[in-house]
């Protein structure tokens, strides 16, 4: 099986190179450095090659108020790489299944957010553009589906956490995590974005690419993939305040800067029905792994 990867080296890219060559993939990757998205002639590298699936995970994005100030920046630039990978599965690897990953950002958060309402409502105003190149993304699949009989599935995970992350990874986990250690470690003031109330759901990302290897086989189809549950942002920093050993009470929470929707819980109730009972990392081991990773990268550099 062959299989090309967009967005290769990001946090989930990486993670899923390494989990299909494990499986037996002859696994083929494209990120800013080899077949870059941003002109379609640097896909001529893999003129020759048969794809069995294409992994679209490539997007132009940070966390936290990035999108906010990047609205026009990250509209062109995703829409550039988009339609180039799309152009060339249907131009160059029509026998490919597209695997595309959403954004859980693109739902109205005032409506359920279960699948069939992933394209109805106003988005985040904060997220609005980027949540809005994604719907793009899976109209294109489903114009693609009814022009040319096309295969795909559309995935929408949860908030993915776990080790290996990088130094300028700010979702919210990773973020909280670094200052919570910091406070231990360096002794640095701990202070965290909103009043701690907001609600957020994780999904540890092994779990995320156990599930999805058992939904591939869906045809045209779109996929909530989370775990169902969702804490505070206090809850998340007083379990990682026990993982560290230092007492919440020196945690502050910042309402001036940029909060979010105040929940982000997916409807799970088909990908349940896809998968039935799942275990789940439990969430304290989840975030142990993410302190282990701090403390090696302290280690490492020095």
């Amino acid at each position: 099986m062959k299989a090309l990867v967009t967005g290769s080296t990001g946090y989930l890219g990486s993670f899923l190179v390494r989990r299909l060559k494990k499986e037996g993939y002859e696994v083929f990757e494209s990120n800013t450095k080899i077949a870059n998205l941003e002109d379609t002639k640097n896909l001529e590298i893999y003129e020759d090659v048969e794809f069995d699936f294409i992994f679209h995970l490539a997007a132009f994005t940070k966390a936290g108020d990035w999108c906010k100030h990047n609205s026009g920046t990250q509209w062109i630039t995703n829409q550039i790489i988009n339609t180039n990978i799309l152009k060339y599965w249907v131009e160059k690897s029509p026998r490919a299944k597209m695997v595309c990953v959403g954004t859980s950002c693109s739902y109205d958060p005032t409506t359920p957010l279960r699948e069939d309402f992933y394209e109805c409502g106003i988005p985040d105003p904060d997220l609005y553009y980027y949540a809005h190149t994604k719907r793009m993304l899976l109209t294109g699949l489903r114009a693609i589906e009814k022009q040319y009989g096309l295969d795909w599935v559309y995935v929408i995970p949860s908030t993915l956490y776990g080790p290996n992350f990088t130094h300028d990874d700010k979702h919210f986990i990773f973020d909280l995590a670094r200052k919570i250690y910091a406070g231990k470690t360096q002794k640095k003031n701990i202070s965290l974005w909103g009043d701690g109330f907001q609600k957020r759901e994780l999904i540890h990302v092994n779990d995320f690419l156990d599930i999805l290897m058992q939904v591939l086989d869906k045809e045209n189809d779109v996929i909530n993939i989370g775990r169902g549950t969702e804490f505070t942002i206090m809850e998340y920093a007083k379990i990682l305040c026990g993982i560290v050993d230092i007492n919440h009470s020196f945690v502050t929470y910042d309402t001036s800067k940029f909060v979010g929707v105040m929940s982000k819980k997916l409807d799970i109730s088909k990908m349940i029905r896809y998968v039935g009972d799942f275990s789940f990392t439990p969430l304290r081991t989840g975030l142990v792994e993410i302190v282990e990773w701090l403390k090696k990268e302290d280690v490492k550099n020095g």
